[in-house]
């Protein structure tokens, strides 16, 4: 553009103009001035000029030479028929244009041969090579059948013998090779095609050389072959290498082979090959453009005239043209073109001339332009091109490029992406435009051209600029109206939003891969300044209050900037401070009017979700109603809304935070009280039970299910987040005092709700289950103890089905935990009063150990650690001493003793020492009892009486006596003992020698000194066949009986009518008491 301005008509350089634009960014935006539209330049023609270029067609076809191209037509009718449609010709104008042509001069023909080398070739010389040269000609007149015998002598004749001298040419003589290079073009006139034909002779040329030269050259014994050979020729002659003969009526257009070289005799048939290009031209044509104008010019002309009918066509069909020439277009370009003989380099200019003005009128794809361009670059030498014909190229140059940036200014509207190829066409541009200007024809001739990426860079800014002002004048409200003129904001943001984001996700890529040009940091930018002023200066005519219409809108409209802003991710430093930035402030008094509206909505969804509330649940595996569903939304809403909203300053973020939670608690206590009213009003009058208790059920459930969604709020909220924005503002003890306090307060109120629930419907069957425990103890004793707890294990069944059926698995836990604390209460109490019934309380154990299964469901209810209360231990091991016998209490309670014994160390009441083992063979267990030691100080005449307990498992077996021991504290007994017993009692759990060690008195009751308990399970021989041993001895430390009894004697106390029981207890409460009047002292 830049060659066709004068110095003074010149604008500033973009890039001052850029940076003009953004300083005065800072004051009010006023609209852009229209831009001015570029005229595409003008490729029609005047009808003269169309009459002649319609001649220099016709000519063309006429006067064609050589075969066919392949894929080009044939018949000379189609393509006359092709021209006449392309130029719009009528019928009797073609006839008469067509017959004056016919008469017109032919033009004379011309071959034009370029020889361009030779490989492999023979070598004549004696050096093994050859100095090869050319003759070449057209002899004309003669024909020749292809395959006659006649014919192949006679393409074996030489040049100089068929053509005149004057009309042979002849080549350079290339020394020394047998690959000779020559590259020369030779212009061949011809008058008829038909009796044509091409001669090229190769001569290795001989020159008069000595012997000694020769010799000298000789390397191998065919060199001196050679040698003899030339003596015998004719000095000076040259040799024949071979030759080729072509009928020129053969040859297509343009021919570029490599040919055989044919022999004269059958003598050294492979004699290498020739590389010949062919081309048929015309010469004088009679046309009268041919005449007048350039050869360049008038292919430019028919070029354009041929595709603006291809385009023209396509677009009749309702079809793109793809940048493809039909077959007659494409024959009738080649035909002219080669008989024009227009070289590679000017053909591909006047094909760029053509697409490139052609481009900025027509619609075709601009890939169309890449090839000429390629070309041109490929063959690009300044100083071939005459100056008018620079200046035409320079012009096409920059009319291309200002058209190219008007559609780049305008690609939202000329590539818009409801078209599914717009994309690839505007790359396909920005590919012809880079390519264009990184030509070197394009720096030579447009020098002051700014750098592309510039220009596209302020076409990007303009165009989002004009854009923009389209766009506020689309949205302009039809009534006037503050509510009409935030709505027709809020669209518009919106369509902002909109193309940025196609800027990001499609068009920026293209520019960047281009031209590394970001697209959408430019158009937001710009943009960004637009909206800010008019965000600006529509919430300061709003002021406040804000009514609810109105924040309705401007919420909306203050989402929308939110998404603005966000698009813009990693803002860059030159960007510095946007327009945008801190406009939440603008908003601030629509605060107030968005809460109240949030909370508004959502109670008056909760109600009318209460009130069509019927309490069923909605399905098997969701058991809360359609109320608690909504319920749910409506928090998500509000949450979502929160989110929203995400204020940026932290301290009002709070409180908004704050007011957020707080609308959310209120709206849950409400709906407790709107749930539990509903129940009530559904229940009136229902005479079913069983309905009201399944809606109690489903109100329950509803409330566990707000309790999970209260229980989200920090998180649907952010607190973690917000708690470390404002950390640095607010103390830990406010955020706790409100956001939590709040929460807290809600789940307690929410958990205390449940619970009151849960409880009435624990209190419905804890009744049931209470009855059915007396019913268990009140069945008469021939029933076995399984069939007693039948009915409480049904109704349990039935009951907890019911309630697992209808409750969610939290509130069903709960439940659970109320029952089984209820029924192990009922469970104490029925065993407290059957303590002296050993059938009740096994009755009552086997209930409890059933209850146990029942409420753990096999890992589905209560928790080991849930079922296994301190109360259910105890109760456990109550019951499992009431249901024993009382020989099994007796055993039990020498169990304790010995395990009493085990773990007593200290030998403050004294010791005893004995050695005792089992003769299997003899069945005796024998004792020897050693010794006593540090007994009490009571009267001091020690003796031990040995007793094997329980005495119901060995009754035959009397007690022993050791001797009387006279003032000694330290007794050494050293008796033996033999007791005659069978090893299966002395093996049961619980048997034992008992050894009690008594102080003599000679007036009273013997005293008690203490007692040591000896298992006899473990004893040496027991277990085995083997006779023991040395048996070891065994140090026992004495004990007292417990002073305040045991409760296994007083079980056996409480069973008045069993009088082994009683006979026990009486023995054992009064060692106790013996016990109790000599214990020791403390510090003894």
């Amino acid at each position: 553009m830049a060659t066709l301005l004068s110095q003074s008509q010149r604008r500033p350089p973009l890039l001052r103009q850029a940076i003009k634009i953004r300083r005065r960014r800072v004051r009010d935006l006023q609209d852009p001035l229209p831009q001015k539209e570029i005229e595409p330049p003008s490729h029609q023609l005047s009808p003269e000029e169309r009459t002649l270029l319609y001649e220099e067609a016709l000519y063309t076809v006429l006067h064609r030479l050589g075969q066919p191209e392949p894929n080009h037509v044939i018949e000379a009718s189609e393509l006359l028929r092709y021209l006449q449609e392309a130029f719009h010709v009528k019928p009797e104008e073609h006839q008469r244009t067509l017959q004056r042509v016919r008469e017109l001069q032919k033009p004379i023909f011309c071959l034009k041969a370029t020889v361009k080398q030779a490989k492999g070739i023979l070598g004549k010389d004696v050096s093994g090579f050859s100095d090869p040269y050319c003759l070449l000609g057209i002899e004309q007149g003669v024909r020749m059948p292809g395959d006659s015998p006649g014919a192949r002598r006679q393409q074996k004749a030489v040049v100089r013998h068929t053509i005149p001298e004057e009309q042979t040419h002849r080549t350079q003589v290339i020394n020394q090779t047998l690959n000779p290079v020559w590259d020369e073009t030779f212009i061949l006139e011809f008058e008829d095609i038909t009796n044509a034909s091409f001669h090229l002779d190769m001569w290795d040329l001989d020159t008069v050389e000595s012997v000694r030269q020769k010799l000298g050259e000789l390397t191998d014994l065919h060199g001196l072959r050679r040698i003899f050979k030339e003596a015998r020729k004719d000095k000076g002659q040259d040799d024949f290498l071979g030759n080729v003969v072509l009928r020129l009526q053969d040859l297509r257009c343009r021919e570029d082979r490599w040919y055989p070289l044919e022999p004269c005799t059958e003598t050294y048939p492979d004699r290498g090959q020739c590389h010949l290009q062919f081309q048929l031209i015309h010469k004088r044509r009679a046309t009268t453009a041919s005449r007048s104008q350039p050869s360049y010019t008038v292919h430019l002309h028919l070029l354009q005239q041929l595709v603006s009918h291809e385009v023209t066509r396509h677009q009749a069909g309702s079809t793109s043209w793809d940048g493809l020439l039909s077959p007659q277009a494409a024959t009738i370009l080649f035909l002219h073109a080669t008989q024009k003989d227009l070289s590679d380099f000017h053909q591909s200019m006047a094909q760029w001339l053509a697409y490139s003005r052609l481009y900025q009128s027509l619609e075709f794809p601009s890939g169309c332009l890449l090839h000429p361009i390629t070309s041109i670059e490929y063959q690009w030498i300044q100083g071939r091109l005459k100056a008018e014909q620079r200046e035409e190229l320079a012009a096409s140059f920059s009319s291309l490029l200002a058209y190219g940036l008007s559609l780049i200014r305008r690609f939202r509207s000329v590539f818009p992406l409801s078209v599914s190829d717009s994309p690839a066409r505007l790359q396909s541009l920005l590919r012809v435009l880079v390519q264009m200007c990184k030509m070197k024809a394009f720096g030579e001739l447009c020098p002051d051209s700014a750098p592309l990426s510039q220009l596209v860079t302020e076409a990007l800014r303009i165009g989002t600029v004009e854009w923009f002002h389209l766009k506020q004048q689309h949205h302009q409200p039809m009534v006037q109206g503050m509510l009409e003129a935030s709505k027709a904001l809020l669209s518009l943001v919106q369509d902002i939003i909109g193309d940025l984001q196609q800027c990001q996700h499609t068009w920026n890529k293209i520019f960047h891969n281009a031209l590394k040009v970001d697209l959408f940091s430019t158009a937001f930018l710009e943009l960004q300044w637009l909206v800010a002023k008019r965000v600006k200066d529509h919430t300061a005519a709003v002021g406040s209050p804000v009514s609810p219409e109105m924040g309705e809108s401007l919420f909306q409209l203050y989402i929308s900037l939110k998404e603005l802003c966000q698009l813009h991710v990693v803002p860059s430093e030159r960007d510095g401070v946007l327009a945008l930035d801190g406009f939440h402030r603008w908003f601030q008094p629509a605060i107030p009017s968005w809460l109240q509206k949030t909370y508004s909505v959502a109670l008056a969804r909760v109600q009318r979700a209460v009130q069509m509330d019927q309490l069923v649940p909605l399905g098997e595996l969701t058991k809360h109603s359609t109320s608690a569903v909504d319920l749910s939304t409506c928090f998500t809403q509000i949450s979502h809304t929160a989110r929203q909203l995400d204020w940026p300053d932290p301290e009002e973020a709070f409180m908004i935070t704050v007011k957020f939670v707080e609308d959310t608690c209120r709206l849950a206590l409400v709906y407790c009280s709107l749930i539990k009213a509903r129940a009530r009003e559904l229940s009136v009058g229902q005479k079913d039970q069983g309905q009201a208790a399944n809606m109690l059920c489903v109100v329950v459930n509803d409330m566990e299910q707000l309790r999970l969604v209260i229980g989200k709020l920090p998180t649907q909220l952010a607190w973690e987040a917000l708690e470390q924005r404002v950390g640095a503002v607010l103390e830990q003890e406010q955020l706790r005092n409100t956001l939590h306090a709040q929460l807290q307060g809600a789940l307690a109120g929410l958990g205390h709700e449940i619970r009151t629930g849960v409880r009435t419907l624990a209190e419905q069957l804890e009744v049931g289950i209470a009855k059915h425990i007396q019913k268990l103890i009140g069945v008469r004793e021939s029933v076995s103890p399984e069939d007693a707890i039948l009915p409480l294990m049904k109704f349990l069944e039935v009951k907890l089905c019911y309630m697992n059926t209808n409750l969610v698995q939290e509130n069903f836990s709960s439940l659970l935990t109320l029952l089984w604390t209820h029924t192990l209460t009922e469970l104490a109490e029925a065993a407290a009063s059957q303590r002296s019934s050993p059938l009740a309380s096994s009755r009552l154990k086997i209930a409890l150990q059933n209850l146990e299964i029942c409420f753990h469901a096999e890992g589905c209810g209560l928790l080991p650690e849930a079922l296994h209360t301190a109360t259910f231990q105890a109760l456990q091991r109550d019951l499992e001493l009431q249901a024993a016998s009382s020989r099994e209490l007796i055993r039990k309670y020498f169990c304790s003793r010995i395990q009493q014994q085990a773990e007593t160390a200290s030998e403050e009441l004294g010791a005893v020492t004995v050695k005792a083992s089992y003769r299997a063979s003899e069945q005796k267990l024998r004792v020897e009892l050693l010794s006593a030691s540090s007994l009490l100080p009571l009267s001091s005449d020690p003796f031990v009486q040995l007793t094997l307990e329980p005495r119901h498992e060995f009754p035959e077996l009397a007690a022993r006596e050791t001797q009387k021991h006279k003032k000694d504290l330290h007794p050494l007994f050293d008796e033996t003992f033999e007791f005659l017993v069978s090893a299966e009692p002395c093996q049961k759990a619980g048997a034992c020698l008992l050894l009690t060690v008594l102080d003599h008195d000679t007036l009273g009751a013997d005293d008690l000194e203490g007692e040591a308990f000896l298992p006899l399970c473990d004893l040496p021989g027991l277990t085995g066949s083997e006779e023991p041993g040395e048996v070891p001895q065994t140090r026992l430390p004495l004990t007292y009986p417990a002073p305040n009894g045991e409760p296994i004697l007083q079980l056996l106390e409480s069973r008045k009518g069993d009088r082994e029981a009683q006979v026990f207890v009486r023995l054992r409460r009064q060692r106790a008491k013996q016990a109790s009047q000599h214990a020791p002292r403390p510090g003894r």
